[in-house]
């Protein structure tokens, strides 16, 4: 079944693709023009003090390899700081260091593929999301546009080691769109499932990835990674009080993580129930690729997505709604195909 979705956008709405070659430059280069100092370097190690939370004079001291441009063998060096803001992704050293524990994942695969600019022409304003247990037991595949070539990956968090197979099978779905592309880029990332147990420990907070601030269903992290640094460093950036004092932990927990919580805890609590719903199995699958066709669902859909906040706030329409998703679950159940088994008892316990 092929649903095509987005008639409800506006003319002023979009859901963009991004290049994060091309974003994270612009952030950075701008970063510096307002005054941050850059170092192009690896953070190796964290010496954490044992009074970091209650000796506001006790200092982090960050070990790193610095790297000068056009070189590949870096300088062993280290640098003391008050407060550290860990924005460093999934495999985060800085979440490491504090002892943030640990959380599932799920692993990302992607090939970038150049493909004609004539079958380029098909995806100038086309995103493509594809379900079914062949391209991923528990998440989607898909084929985004990335300017001159498509993004075409896969992603699973309960079968990591048949990653490449679902790759496989996302391209094979693809078919005739991606036919005699090259393949330019290949890309495997870790995928947090859900927040890091603890966010913030002495003058040490997380953002981002390496919080766990990825979102179930879509499987987006780059807006609420760029949005909890904001909140995190305008927080703490107040409670500094123009630099005459820092922050406590319960100061950071009491206003970035608290607002943070307030503001897209709802959102992140149904788009997990959603995904365990409709992204388990077959059955659910061919329902929620039935409900894609109401116009309501695409409304709700896309509403929630560009505003980052739950939507959907017409009982009327809500109940209705409601009665289509009990229907459409017992159609898909019954014409569905059933699931392929697998088995990893141990891979599947490990944990980031």
């Amino acid at each position: 079944v092929e649903v095509d979705i987005g008639d409800t956008l506006q003319p002023n709405e979009y859901i963009g693709m991004c290049r994060r070659e091309i974003m994270d430059k612009f952030l950075r280069d701008r970063a510096i023009s307002y005054g941050a100092e850059a170092v192009q370097g690896l953070v190796t190690s964290i010496d954490v003090p044992a009074d970091h939370r209650s000796n506001e004079n006790s200092r982090y001291t960050l070990h790193y390899q610095e790297y000068a441009e056009g070189t590949s063998a870096g300088v062993p060096k280290t640098m003391d700081v008050d407060l550290i803001v860990g924005a460093d992704g999934a495999n985060s050293r800085v979440a490491k260091a504090m002892d943030a524990g640990e959380y599932n994942f799920a692993i990302a695969f992607q090939e970038r593929i150049k493909i004609s600019e004539e079958k380029m022409q098909f995806y100038e304003e086309m995103a493509e999301m594809y379900v079914g247990d062949d391209v991923s037991p528990d998440f989607y595949g898909w084929v985004f546009p990335k300017y001159d070539h498509v993004g075409v990956g896969t992603g699973t968090v309960v079968n990591r080691p048949a990653i490449k197979q679902y790759q496989k099978a996302i391209r094979d779905r693809a078919g005739e769109k991606i036919a005699g592309g090259k393949i330019i880029k290949v890309e495997a990332h870790p995928i947090p499932e859900h927040y890091r147990p603890r966010r913030v420990n002495g003058r040490m907070a997380l953002v981002g990835d390496a919080a766990g601030y990825v979102t179930k269903c879509s499987g987006e992290g780059i807006y609420f990674a760029a949005k909890s640094g904001r909140m995190a460093a305008e927080a703490i950036v107040k409670l500094m009080e123009g630099g005459k004092r820092l922050p406590t932990q319960e100061e950071i927990e009491r206003t970035y993580i608290a607002d943070y919580d307030k503001l897209y805890g709802p959102t992140y609590t149904v788009l997990d129930i959603l995904q365990k719903v409709f992204y388990s199995n077959n059955g659910a699958r061919e329902a929620f690729v039935e409900l894609c066709n109401s116009k309501y669902v695409q409304q709700v859909t896309f509403d929630s997505y560009l505003y980052k906040k739950v939507q959907g706030n017409n009982p009327l329409d809500d109940l209705k709604l409601l009665g289509e998703t009990i229907g459409c679950l017992i159609k898909g159940y019954s014409i569905a195909k059933p699931d392929a088994e697998f088995s990893n008892p141990v891979e599947s316990m490990k944990r980031l």
